[in-house]
């Protein structure tokens, strides 16, 4: 479905319900799930010619694309506002694609430090292995950008709001900083949520979502995509992920259309309930502190509020007493989970510093906010109260 001139543009919402839909000659109403890896050709000058360059409605094999993949690229491209997108097997294939396809030795990239502990291995561990030279800077810290950017910088990344600390980077702002030498832009919009991006009006390049949370959002599927323009998408990045196999599984495509399709309610309803949390529990006398966006003492609040609709569907709390009182609390929760993934349907507990940023060294930790106390809360789609009442009831025994 397009704009029309006669027709004002269609909102987020109407995109994610019918953008990029491709139907068979059966005129099914719902996007068709089509499990193939190979595709058949009527004749060998076919199967030539479409090895030479394939249409836009014409497949080779599984790994290069597929009619259902497609339909989820061509939806989440027109949601994000992109020309293309590419799905790939999980929000680190996104990431490590990105990366990777457009990196070589001698290349410098700039990144925001507070990153995801796999973000983190890519940057350090991973690329500089390449001969690729990585500086990493405070992201909130427009100057520390400044400095660090150089002329033959080819890329920054960040997370535009971090996890789990919930930093919140000035896009607009790194984005003038590194277009001014031609440095392209790569956001890790995962807290963000297409629901809330406006990251490419901002002046990210490249937009990339693990779309295993908001996206699927009900703890199905692993997946990610890298929204983009079409030379960047077409001409850097799927010819790299094409050939070292990290494409998005039809199966999964066809899930993450279906959560596209209520993806808007699910993420709005979830965000209100992170807030109205968060305000709740502000002040209270076991936290140390409480960490959210949207509210008026968060460090990056005017960034935030100019940035994002809403706050986002997480929140941290940080307890004052430390691990073994964060250990007790958690194990009191009796609605929200203990697990490590976030922007589910199920609210989640998580405890960073000694899961998902476990390997990080203790003075890294502490740069960056991740305390022993710190808990990062994923709301989801239960009863605000109910929630409220289980976070309240656990912090008695912290």
């Amino acid at each position: 479905m397009k704009d029309t001139p006669s027709r004002r543009p269609l909102s987020k919402r109407t995109r994610a319900v019918h953008a990029g839909t491709r139907r068979s000659q059966y005129g099914e109403l719902s996007e068709a799930m089509f499990l193939t890896q190979g595709f058949v050709y009527p004749d060998s000058a076919t199967a030539e010619r479409r090895f030479l360059k394939s249409g836009d409605d014409e497949f080779i094999y599984a790994r290069y694309g597929n009619p259902t993949v497609a339909m989820f690229e061509d939806r989440i491209a027109a949601l994000e506002g992109t020309e293309d997108a590419f799905a790939t097997a999980s929000g680190m294939a996104a990431v490590n694609g990105a990366l990777c396809a457009m990196l070589s030795s001698g290349d410098h990239v700039v990144a925001g430090r507070a990153l995801f502990g796999s973000c983190l291995y890519i940057l350090q561990d991973v690329l500089p292995r390449w001969g690729v030279e990585v500086t990493l800077v405070d992201g909130t810290d427009l100057d520390a950008w400044r400095q660090a950017i150089r002329p033959d910088t080819k890329a920054v990344f960040f997370e535009s709001v971090s996890n789990p600390a919930l930093e919140v980077i000035d896009i607009a702002g790194v984005a003038d900083i590194a277009h001014t030498v031609g440095a392209t832009v790569v956001i890790d919009n995962v807290f963000s949520t297409p629901v809330f991006s406006r990251a490419v009006e901002l002046g990210a390049d490249v937009v990339i979502y693990s779309t295993t949370k908001h996206v699927d959002g009900q703890g199905r599927c692993l997946g990610g995509v890298i929204c983009g323009s079409r030379d960047f998408v077409r001409g850097t990045v799927e010819p790299y992920l094409k050939h070292t196999g990290g494409a998005l599984s039809p199966f999964n495509a066809w899930v993450m259309l279906k959560g596209l399709e209520h993806m808007d309610l699910r993420v709005r309803a979830q965000a209100e309930t992170a807030l109205r949390i968060a305000q709740a529990l502000r002040g209270h006398p076991k936290l140390a502190r409480v960490i959210h966006p949207h509210l008026p003492d968060h460090p990056q609040h005017a960034v935030a509020v100019s940035q994002m609709e809403q706050g986002g569907t997480i929140l941290s709390i940080d307890i004052a007493d430390g691990k073994e009182a964060a250990f007790r609390f958690l194990d009191a929760l009796e609605i929200f989970l203990i697990s490590n993934n976030l922007g589910d349907a199920k609210s989640i507990a998580t405890h960073p510093a000694t899961t998902t940023h476990q390997r990080l060294p203790d003075e890294t930790k502490a740069m960056l906010g991740i305390t022993p106390g710190l808990v990062r809360l994923s709301c989801g789609l239960e009863d605000p109260d109910d929630l409220l009442d289980d976070l309240t009831r656990a912090l008695d025994h912290a």
